[in-house]
């Protein structure tokens, strides 16, 4: 949902100075904000392409002139650009799902036919699959986030600059335990994530090949930095958990008034608040600080559920939006799910998420793996079952049941769908996956049955869906079983870090 990122560098000499109690009761008071679930948002990000080269770069200046004419649209989303240039799209608080998707829908519609009259289009994919990381932006802010993030190896880099996604936000839930509790919720979020991660993996390529992912953004995260993009360790309860964790994550910068801001090494935010160096720390910088830490579920008031890739076509993004509010926010789904997901503790075993053998095998596998599959199954049943009951319009319940046969009934994903990187520069193999086009949301299309929806039936008529089970890598692919992060190779005129 939109929210300001806070701009002040918090030197002011009036600026209180923070000690640990005090962070920690700020922390614990501003991060989980219970009552009835009732909003929802979501914030959409895009790499932008060339329509008729989308291999090509698209010159800055050029970029430059679609963003001012993209920005002067009178919106109702804020509308903000990424370090490599990917477009953002992040709604207000919507009341329900169906008017968090008209106003997106409507938004969307308008950007598409802006970016459309300079030649370009949002392309909906994890990774770009073509362009080496290329920083746009130069700003204090990302400027100081790359030094940083250089520190682990290339995989910020391309996470800024060639990354996005789809974030799904609600509220954090209610304080009474049950299946709209925050803990509940909270929990559910860490082990429906990988699941949510897998039926949407969309980010096999980069740099024109394969990198052994089918979500190779999140094996981004996964390698991003030794303690900024993981979840709070479990065993404590959420508002401790997470307190500690801000506190003791390092920081990424310290801002200044003027010039390059500061980045230390190895200097977390309780260290800041004990040493008072190179300044005392103040509200203004735990703020931005929280702003710099990148879990897969990032508590923000509300709950935000960062680990979904970019989805194709014109109404791809409404698939994780709908699947997600229905399961967290009907008591009766949530309930069922938490039961479905409950055993996938055990696979995650002890390490946090995104670094644990549930997360890893979500990202490499997709639904091609048993257990991930099943749970997909289930929850996915759960969620067309919800959305009827919370009143979902029959478009987005047909979306959403198309996306079930499509994928989850079969065990794939939508990388599993994508043509080489090479084929993906031919536009009518753009346009024929829907990654190009601008529609709207699909009207008068069939509903399908219950058992088509569950795997039990044949794909709706018309559906260009592959045939047969997923299976192993096809003959070339072997290597996307193959371990560790993916190979990056450097961009040119870059360091070889990158």
């Amino acid at each position: 949902m939109a929210s300001d990122i806070p701009d002040a560098t918090g030197s002011r000499p009036d600026a209180t100075p923070l000690d640990v109690s005090g962070a920690e009761d700020l922390l614990r008071g501003i991060c989980f904000k219970t009552g009835p679930p009732r909003t929802v948002g979501v914030e959409l990000e895009w790499l932008i392409h060339d329509r008729e080269h989308p291999r090509l770069p698209v010159g800055q200046e050029r970029l430059d002139h679609a963003v001012e004419a993209v920005r002067a649209l009178p919106l109702s989303a804020a509308l903000t650009f990424e370090p490599g240039g990917q477009l953002e799209l992040s709604s207000q608080p919507a009341g329900s799902l169906m008017e968090c998707v008209d106003t997106t829908a409507a938004d969307l519609a308008a950007v598409r036919a802006s970016l459309g009259a300079a030649g370009l289009a949002p392309v909906g994919l994890g990774v770009d699959p073509w362009q080496a990381p290329r920083r746009r932006l130069r700003e204090p802010r990302y400027e100081a986030m790359e030094t940083a993030l250089d520190r682990a190896g290339p995989a910020g880099r391309a996470m800024m600059c060639s990354s996005a996604s789809v974030q799904v936000c609600l509220d954090a839930g209610e304080e009474e335990p049950g299946p709209l509790g925050y803990g509940r919720r909270w929990q559910l979020a860490h082990l429906l994530g990988a699941v949510l991660v897998a039926a949407f993996a969309n980010s096999p390529f980069q740099q024109g090949r394969r990198t052994g992912w089918r979500s190779t953004r999140q094996s981004l995260w996964t390698y991003l930095d030794p303690g900024r993009a993981l979840a709070p360790g479990s065993g404590r309860a959420p508002r401790e958990a997470w307190a500690a964790h801000v506190l003791d994550t390092t920081v990424l910068c310290v801002r200044r008034e003027t010039g390059p801001w500061d980045v230390p090494e190895g200097l977390t935010f309780r260290d800041w608040i004990r040493t008072g160096s190179p300044r005392p720390p103040v509200r203004a910088d735990l703020d931005y600080h929280l702003t710099t830490l990148f879990p897969p579920v990032r508590p923000r008031g509300h709950l935000e559920l960062r680990m979904i890739d970019a989805q194709s076509g014109p109404d791809g993004w409404l698939v994780p939006l709908a699947v997600a509010t229905a399961l967290f926010d009907d008591p009766e789904a949530a309930e069922t799910v938490y039961r479905t997901v409950k055993p996938l503790a055990e696979t995650a075993g002890a390490p946090a998420a995104p670094r644990n053998p549930l997360w890893t095998t979500a990202a490499r596998e997709g639904l091609a793996d048993p257990e991930l599959r099943a749970a997909a199954t289930a929850c996915f049943g759960a969620a067309l079952t919800a959305l009827e009951r919370m009143g979902a319009s029959d478009v987005v319940r047909d979306t959403v049941a198309a996306f079930t046969d499509r994928y989850v009934a079969r065990g794939r994903c939508p990388a599993d769908d994508l043509p080489e990187p090479d084929e993906l520069t031919d536009l009518s193999r753009l346009t024929d996956r829907g990654l190009l086009t601008g529609r709207g949301l699909p009207t008068g299309r069939g509903r399908t049955s219950d058992q088509e929806r569950t795997g039990g039936g044949r794909p709706s008529a018309g559906a260009d869906v592959p045939t047969g089970p997923a299976g192993p890598p096809a003959p070339g692919h072997e290597e996307d079983r193959a371990a560790g992060p993916p190979t990056i190779p450097p961009s040119p005129g870059k360091a070889s870090s990158v």
